[in-house]
């Protein structure tokens, strides 16, 4: 039977469309032995709480929980509390903290060194917006960390609104770093998270140029190599992360955070790879499941074929204003049944049109990740409906 939908043209209109893709196969996969690879997972709202803009965040624990689980299934490892979790954008941080000791609970082992298959965002959330001293900054960071630390979770410093505005230059960005850095317990990933994600990151580094900004970077890390696993990077722009990538010292890794050119930075030149933190992968799960397992066995071939597909559906979740592309990963997740309704904390599922969701749909049915054809039709009709569209 052939599925079908009437969508929104996005020139005022309607089109009849019939669903084209193969849903991916979904099984259980062991996490790839040659990319470290991290989804960064979004948050599930509790339907029946105020989740309305600026109130406290509630959580969904049964449905955000299995969610965590369902990407552990497909062998990636979860980065939480990130920016996909709405962090600064609904999630605040007494919900946080519960968040990351839950998910870290949970998070299976690592059968390389006995970790847990969970990294978390250390950020500087809990101080109000405005002007801080740097003590103040680096006192909310510790905080933080020792949340992550007595999760037994492995801390990404995630790039801080507060720290960008109190630092006068990059030496303020090293005093942070190197306490930072010189009292974790196990080494870090550092975050570098472009302005397109977050306008309130403008010159972070200390320095509007980003080949001036890099490095900064590079020099932190030489001078902390010890203390960093590596460097998720989110400037959408591969050019300057593979520059940055071949400026690493032996042993820190580049985690790709472009969801613009994933493919290719994992692939790799041949001599260097990105590994993998990115949002889309939570979109995406079961397609980058079954591309890394590819990529282990060494068939660029069908790499190539199975990740080629979602990055149009990439560039349109994450298409300008690039911060709301958390609306899409929450989309896709109620249409592939993670989720009870379309709701996100802070009321952000109104953050993308039914025109743009159509195409996110469009797309999404051609990369193969409806895992459930049926369902998604049924869910989107009836969004399409409340919208005021007769689908």
């Amino acid at each position: 039977m052939t599925l079908s939908l009437r969508l929104p043209d996005g020139a005022g209109g309607r089109q009849t469309y019939l669903l084209v893709g193969q849903p991916i196969a979904h099984g259980n996969y062991a996490p790839a032995t040659s990319r470290m690879a991290f989804a960064a997972a979004h948050v599930v709202p509790d339907p029946l709480a105020d989740n309305s803009p600026g109130a406290p965040a509630v959580i969904d624990w049964e449905h955000t929980l299995e969610f965590r689980r369902h990407l552990w299934s497909l062998g990636l490892s979860v980065a939480e509390a990130m920016d996909t979790a709405q962090r600064g954008m609904g999630l605040d941080w007494a919900a946080t903290q519960e968040l990351i000791r839950r998910s870290a609970a949970e998070a299976p082992t690592r059968a390389d060194d006995a970790t847990k298959r969970i990294a978390v965002g250390v950020g500087t959330d809990q101080l109000a917006a405005g002007m801080h001293p740097l003590d103040a900054v680096i006192a909310a960071y510790e905080e933080q960390l020792a949340v992550a630390e007595e999760a037994g979770a492995q801390p990404i410093l995630m790039a801080s609104r507060a720290l960008c505005a109190a630092a006068g230059s990059p030496d303020d960005y090293r005093k942070v770093y190197d306490r930072l850095l010189s009292q974790s317990s196990r080494p870090v990933i550092l975050h570098w998270l472009g302005s397109m994600f977050d306008p309130a990151l403008e010159g972070y580094w200390g320095s509007d140029s980003l080949d001036t900004a890099a490095d900064m970077v590079v020099e932190l890390i030489n001078e902390n190599a010890a203390h960093v696993d590596g460097i998720k990077v989110s400037l959408l722009d591969a050019s300057k992360e593979v520059a940055l990538r071949n400026r690493l010292p032996e042993g820190v890794r580049l985690y790709t955070g472009d969801d613009f050119n994933y493919p290719s930075l994992i692939r790799g030149d041949g001599e260097r790879y990105s590994d993998a933190l990115l949002g889309i992968f939570a979109a995406i799960a079961p397609a980058a499941a079954a591309a890394l397992k590819a990529l282990d066995e060494g068939d660029l071939t069908q790499y190539d074929e199975i990740f080629a597909p979602t990055v149009p559906l990439a560039r349109q979740i994450f298409s300008a204003p690039t911060y709301y592309y958390k609306t899409g990963i929450a989309f896709l997740a109620w249409l592939n049944g993670h989720q009870p309704g379309f709701g996100m904390v802070g009321g952000l599922q109104t953050g993308r049109s039914l025109p743009h969701l159509a195409d996110t749909f469009r797309l999404a049915d051609a990369a193969g990740v409806l895992t459930n054809p049926e369902l998604a039709v049924d869910r989107f009709r009836k969004l399409l409906v409340v919208g005021g569209v007769d689908a």
